[in-house]
């Protein structure tokens, strides 16, 4: 049914320890963040309303918790790179060398060796995040033409259907863009951009079946953060209920966040390394196929963006600043 072993999956969260760790205090801070801005702007909202009547305080509560809450949002958007690089990034570094059983640092060391191991790779958070924005460009417009059976048998059952599998697949993307960064770590190439190439081109060639592995694994976790956020709506409605003015839809909101920001640090990490486990298994000896890589170029634009980023990558390194120039003679 699926080509990976959970039981692994799991035991390896234990060996990498350190970086759960980090997960977790990065997005529940994160979501203190989130009860702190949309409470306290909730409670200077209502203040500030209460001096007329009790629905001017409710207006009041009501647009001082969004403003808070945008505030916070538009900071993590800005952050996202950040985050990329230093925890999902970081945390795929120490993963593929366990998953081909060599071995890692332990305690804190993991997150030093893992953090030059990132920056080796991709210089840079800037890198990482353009080649890691492609290969979602990429996948998402490749599915798009795979997924063709409504379009070839127009039953409107059939497209409803379809539509519920396509915007799950598109939520499993989160996913394979992950692993096949962890294919460009392992593989060391010297140029990501060319590294992150080859990776999506084996994507293309074993699709049918990592999508299965994928949208198992989607499933899977939209299940369990539905029950984290059925277990952590009522302590949450208690911590919001301390804030005057805040409740009802905030309420609702802030459980929400707290059960993505659970599942950011314990469950997503499992389904990723569930799914590399998937990856390296059906990519075992493949070189990636120019059939599928004129396929790629044929249906996306940002395919070939990548490839041209690869090669801007292979001239940089011979310029003529770099090129030795010959000693003179004595």
């Amino acid at each position: 049914m699926w080509d990976f072993e959970l039981g692994r999956a799991i035991g390896l969260m234990a060996r990498t320890a350190p970086f759960i760790a980090l997960r977790l205090a990065i997005y529940l801070g994160i979501t203190l963040a989130y009860v702190v801005a949309t409470g306290g702007g909730g409670g200077i909202g209502y203040m500030i309303g209460s001096t007329g009547d009790a629905e001017a305080a409710a207006n009041g509560a009501f647009w001082g918790a969004s403003t808070g809450f945008a505030l916070v949002s538009g900071v993590l958007y800005f952050a996202r790179e950040y985050l990329l690089y230093m925890v999902k990034a970081g945390h795929i570094a120490v993963l593929v060398p366990l998953l081909d059983n060599q071995p890692i640092p332990e305690g804190r060391n993991q997150i030093t060796h893992a953090t030059a191991v990132v920056k080796e790779r991709f210089v840079e958070s800037s890198v990482l995040f353009g080649v890691d924005q492609l290969i979602k460009g990429i996948l998402k417009a490749f599915n798009a033409t795979v997924l063709t059976v409504s379009a070839i048998l127009p039953i409107p059952a059939l497209q409803n259907v379809m539509k519920f599998v396509t915007a799950v697949i598109n939520m499993s993307l989160t996913y394979v863009d992950e692993v096949i960064l962890a294919y460009n770590i392992r593989t060391q190439q010297e140029n990501p951009w060319a590294g992150a190439r080859d990776g999506v081109v084996l994507y293309a060639q074993n699709y049918k079946n990592l999508l299965k592995n994928a949208v198992w694994l989607t499933v899977f976790v939209w299940f369990l953060t539905l029950l984290v956020f059925i277990i952590v709506f009522a302590p949450v409605a208690a911590l919001v209920a301390l804030f005057p003015g805040v409740a009802g839809f905030w309420t609702f909101a802030i459980a929400a966040v707290t059960a993505y920001a659970l599942k950011a640090a314990l469950i997503d990490p499992i389904a990723m390394t569930c799914l590399m486990q998937a990856y390296f298994k059906a990519t075992e000896g493949q070189a990636p196929r120019q059939d599928w890589a004129d396929k790629l170029n044929s249906v996306s634009g940002k395919f070939k963006q990548l490839g041209d980023k690869a090669m801007a990558f292979t001239k940089n390194r011979f310029t003529p600043a770099a090129a030795a120039t010959p000693a003179a003679n004595p």
